[in-house]
């Protein structure tokens, strides 16, 4: 199969991951075109129907492919599932945490707790960082350090998407006060920092599409009031010149 398919799907769905994953060498960029397109198929899943059934439909197609796919069997379907189909060394537990997470899409609700917060970003972005990773060839013992990057990287890219989540209907943080905001990014921005110096190997592929993180983290601590007005974004320039620098420097 050729990347360019998989690469349209992720350029229109996930355009930063795209970049990050076009940073990669092409073996690398392959397996992570591949993870972000499934990402991408699961995360549309609930949003696929006003009704919540047929969402759930759609999510358990996900997860009887994944079963499929446990058991050797053949998957039938679109462009993310052949791919995936293609790949070795996948772990599928991470990507069943994924489309799991997923339900809090289906219904309009809210977080009980901030634990349970934290649970389902680590659930969304953590375990597709954690997925990338170890189909790249990762050390187990480093994904503690990368679900850290994911989470830090999953807080940005929620507080970006708070406007959003709440048109659809639904309640996407446990306290929208500014004092709360700013403590989400402010400790999520820590929790980035102490694993800079982390010597991440190949799955460094897998941590760069957190490379915004450190700007939107930093922004929201200065302003909070970003978050919920839907101005939490840098400068085109910013966003790429950023990866650029990274990638030239060998850093994520």
């Amino acid at each position: 199969m050729t990347l360019g398919p998989l690469a349209e799907l992720v350029e229109r769905g996930d355009p930063d991951r795209f970049l990050a994953a076009m940073a990669a060498p092409p073996k690398a960029r392959a397996v992570l075109m591949a993870l972000y397109a499934v990402n991408i198929e699961v995360a549309r899943a609930p949003w696929a129907s006003q009704e919540p059934l047929i969402a759930r439909m759609r999510l358990q197609w996900w997860r009887d492919a994944l079963a499929a796919l446990e058991a050797g069997k053949p998957v039938q379907g679109g462009e993310a599932a052949m791919a995936l189909a293609g790949l070795s060394h996948v772990d599928l537990t991470p990507l069943q945490g994924i489309i799991d997470a997923r339900e809090w899409d289906i219904e309009p609700g809210d977080f009980s707790s901030e634990s349970e917060f934290s649970d389902h970003i680590d659930a969304t972005a953590g375990n597709l960082m954690w997925a990338a990773a170890k189909a790249l060839g990762a050390s187990p013992d480093l994904e503690p350090a990368l679900r850290d990057i994911a989470f830090a990287s999953g807080i940005a890219r929620w507080l970006q998407a708070v406007p959003a989540l709440k048109a659809a209907g639904l309640r996407p943080l446990v306290d929208e006060s500014s004092s709360a905001l700013q403590r989400l990014a402010q400790d999520s921005l820590t929790k980035l920092r102490s694993r800079r110096g982390t010597d991440l190997g190949i799955a460094i592929h897998a941590a760069r599409e957190a490379w915004r993180a450190p700007a939107i983290l930093k922004l929201a601590a200065e302003e909070p009031e970003r978050a919920l007005s839907g101005r939490l974004h840098t400068s085109e320039f910013r966003r790429r010149g950023s990866l650029l620098a990274r990638v030239w420097l060998g850093r994520w």
